[in-house]
């Protein structure tokens, strides 16, 4: 699927090769690299007014590493979180975890992954409105992010017996993140992340981290036209 003729020459590059080299860049780190250069050139074009969160289970096809069996998707998936902006443009992501733990298992090591990922592209945390879902509803959770100047804005889980009316959500703010699941969709359209076929993690958050890049140079280009 490479465009190699008119970018290199008329020599056809085989597959191990092409797959040989992807998976030296997804060990180093080089993917990653690409995409806290890009977020930091493009800042400016970022509508950082609030974020918002979500996880998602992908269906492992083949198994491998951070797999397990969960139950509402009948089938073996990977836990991850992903943050976008106001636009909807992906942000970060945390490290994969098993498919049978939910959205809170290991939240602070999870949300550290993404507050690590938008401070080496020199992009601030504090002062950060975040909109996520019940499925965030705790205290803990809530502290963390005060603790980082981030302002929670988490939809309360009636379930959870230990919430207090004095809680801050804004209501009209949560409305608007409909853009994370329009963010989803927008992945789901990669073969490779609709369904997880690679059984190690640094493949597949390569893929998700190529997803990023694509989706970011699309929007950007396409604000660049409308000007």
């Amino acid at each position: 699927m490479l465009p190699v003729k008119s970018l290199f020459s008329n020599v056809v590059l085989h597959y191990k090769t092409v797959f040989g080299y992807f998976r030296t860049w997804c060990k180093s780190g080089v993917l990653q690299q690409i995409w806290f250069g890009l977020l930091n050139k493009y800042r400016a074009s970022l509508d950082m007014s609030s974020v918002d969160l979500d996880g998602s289970h992908t269906p492992a096809l083949r198994g491998g590493e951070q797999v397990a069996y969960q139950g509402r998707k009948k089938r073996k998936t990977t836990n991850a979180l992903y943050l976008t902006d106001r636009q909807g443009i992906p942000l970060a992501i945390s490290d994969p975890i098993e498919g049978n733990h939910n959205d809170l298992h290991q939240i602070k090591e999870r949300f550290t992954d993404i507050i690590d990922s938008l401070n080496n592209s020199d992009i601030r945390v504090d002062g950060l409105f975040l909109n996520a879902d019940a499925g965030f509803d705790s205290a803990e959770f809530r502290e963390f992010c005060s603790s980082h100047e981030i302002i929670p804005n988490i939809a309360i889980n009636w379930r959870n017996a230990a919430h207090t009316d004095d809680i801050f959500f804004d209501e009209l703010l949560y409305q608007q993140r409909y853009c994370i699941e329009r963010t989803n969709a927008w992945m789901d359209s990669f073969r490779s992340l609709l369904n997880r076929f690679d059984v190690t993690c640094s493949s597949w958050q390569s893929f998700n981290l190529i997803a990023f890049i694509v989706i970011l140079l699309k929007k950007i280009t396409k604000q660049k036209k409308s000007r």
